[in-house]
């Protein structure tokens, strides 16, 4: 696959955190009711950590009581691209960040949220950046 942003190996490990590099670029997982924005409410844009891409925002943003952060939308469909996972011996769609390739989560349908597209956007809190309203102008 190829990004709009590329780094080697290397640069990516220079750039983030070894927790960050194991979720972003090896599709790791942190642990659930951890993460720095899993119950925030503060309203912004989230961007990916890795490379700044906007990616969702607090708008979208629920509660699903699932130990990460929820949203039931991206900001456009263009950030994301979604990748078919079955690693765990089940389907399931990664959702990746666009320009970097960045491992940010899943992606979940059918679950009976009360939200306007049924989706759940399970993300890693490590895989972004909250920049607070306050911040964009």
């Amino acid at each position: 696959m190829s990004y709009e942003i590329e780094k080697t190996d290397a640069e990516w490990r220079a750039q983030l955190s070894p927790q960050e590099y194991k979720v972003l670029r090896q599709a790791g997982t942190e642990a659930p009711f951890v993460g720095e924005y899993t119950d925030t409410k503060t309203v912004g844009v989230y961007s990916c950590r890795a490379c700044g891409s906007e990616l969702f925002s607090s708008e979208t943003k629920f509660d699903s009581h699932c130990g990460w952060p929820s949203y039931y939308a991206p900001l456009a469909e263009d950030r994301v691209e979604y990748i078919e996972d079955t690693t765990l011996g089940m389907r399931r769609v990664e959702v990746r960040c666009a320009a970097c390739g960045g491992h940010l989560g899943h992606v979940f349908e059918g679950e009976g949220y009360a939200n306007p597209t049924d989706q759940r956007y399970c993300i890693n809190s490590i895989s972004l950046t909250l920049r607070p309203a306050a911040d964009n102008g």
